[in-house]
């Protein structure tokens, strides 16, 4: 085993160092402490700016937004910056379906931050099309924004935290990569968020020795703009009723996954899926 990896206190897998010289509420704030920079793609959204925001709370010194819609993004900053005056949040337009402009943005990042410890990639599309009539254009699109831009930026980020100390990346998968749900025909969805369940398996496996935990999680039905719009108050209704829970899910039910995943608390964690659903699975 090389020594980068075999969990020595100088290896990039070293578990986190305790002190009981602290006090208890130290401990704990230490335990789940978010540390550096972070990526979050898509973080203008309903689940992308409310966990922008709880990494904040959880100590994150430098975010980056990653989003198409530059207003929104701006505004979940002006909401931001008042509360953490001393941290840099920034916004970078770029279109994670295009290598150059991934690729760009995670070096720009870089060279503005310092360095890139977080990647959370929420940035994606939803839809609904019968499989007899879908086109091979609206198959490709859904799989190049869900699963292939997913790839991209966590491989971006990956590149540097390969060359420091390693970092934290989260995918974001569905209950859709799960089960096939119903009743609206979204094959190409389903496909996308199931493939990232084993590319969240691989990259997790492939760069361990670097010290870079992968991990993904798999929100249920969430009150989101995805969820939203004409024709969907039926289908609302159906998830709510099935779920044991009786309602859909909220933006920020999903923040302590997140804050699990890239904080210290997940130091040992990667590899792993989190269902964030309300229990609907279980059925």
């Amino acid at each position: 085993m090389s020594t980068e990896s075999s969990g020595s206190p100088s290896s990039k897998t070293a578990p986190p160092q305790v002190s009981l010289d602290t006090k208890p509420a130290e401990r704990a704030r230490q335990r789940f402490s978010v540390t550096g920079n972070a990526i979050v793609t898509g973080g203008a959204g309903g689940i992308g700016s409310v966990s922008c925001r709880a990494l904040l709370e959880h100590g994150l010194k430098g975010l980056a937004i990653f989003d198409l819609h530059p207003d929104e993004a701006q505004r979940t900053i002006a909401k931001l910056q008042p509360d953490f005056p001393d941290t840099t949040i920034t916004f970078y337009k770029a279109d994670i379906t295009n290598p150059d402009s991934v690729t760009e943005a995670v070096r720009n990042v870089h060279d503005s931050l310092g360095s890139i410890d977080v990647m959370v990639c929420f940035a994606g599309i939803a839809g609904s099309v019968h499989a007899l009539d879908m086109s091979p254009q609206e198959w490709n699109r859904m799989l190049q924004v869900n699963t292939t831009g997913a790839f991209l930026c966590a491989q971006a980020a990956a590149k540097f935290m390969s060359q420091a100390n390693g970092g934290s990346i989260i995918l974001t998968s569905s209950i859709s990569g799960h089960v096939v749900n119903f009743p609206q025909p979204q094959v190409h969805y389903n496909a996308a968020k199931a493939a990232i369940l084993s590319m969240n398996s691989s990259l997790a496996a492939e760069w361990a020795r670097y010290g870079i935990r992968v991990n993904s999680i798999s929100p249920g039905y969430m009150d989101t703009i995805l969820n939203e719009g004409e024709g969907l108050e039926v289908l609302r209704q159906e998830w709510a009723k099935r779920n044991p829970y009786g309602r859909m899910g909220q933006p920020e039910e999903l923040t302590g996954a997140v804050i699990l995943l890239a904080s210290t608390a997940g130091s040992y964690i990667t590899g792993a899926d989190i269902l964030v659903d309300g229990g609907i699975t279980v059925f």
